[in-house]
């Protein structure tokens, strides 16, 4: 993939990009500590050098939900959206509602050429949700 990217493979880019498949909506902290179970004397700007380079590669993808740090998905190319659960914090992924990019038409898109769309739904999750009922 690196390659396929034009990147240089180098053992922390091979790491991270491990780290995000691994562990899909993770913040920052959780690569890291995911990446030095492997690396174990990576630094934090190797790790964040590298989730640079993936992301302007285009082989994994920054979110960052409202009141939320950046994450990394590398579910890529399909413009699909994300549900937060207000408590807990935990993200999943949603589907496109047409199925194909952009999924949402908007009612005057001003002359842009509109390639993306980007939702966020908010609610609660099965866990959070069954706790406030106990």
């Amino acid at each position: 993939m690196l390659r396929g990217a034009a990147l240089r493979v180098t053992r922390p880019r091979v790491a991270v990009l491990n780290a995000v498949h691994a562990h899909p909506h993770a913040d920052t902290e959780s690569i890291i500590r995911a990446v030095r179970g492997k690396l174990p004397d990576v630094s934090h700007q190797a790790v964040y050098n590298s989730l640079h380079a993936l992301t302007a590669a285009g082989l994994v993808r920054r979110i960052q939900p409202s009141g939320s740090v950046a994450r990394y998905e590398s579910r890529i190319g399909d413009n699909h959206h994300h549900v937060v659960c207000r408590s807990c914090g935990v993200i999943a992924d949603v589907d496109c509602a047409t199925g194909e990019a952009p999924c949402l038409t908007p009612s005057d898109d001003s002359g842009f050429s509109i390639d993306e769309a980007e939702v966020t739904y908010w609610g609660l999750c099965p866990d959070c949700s069954t706790a406030g009922k106990s």
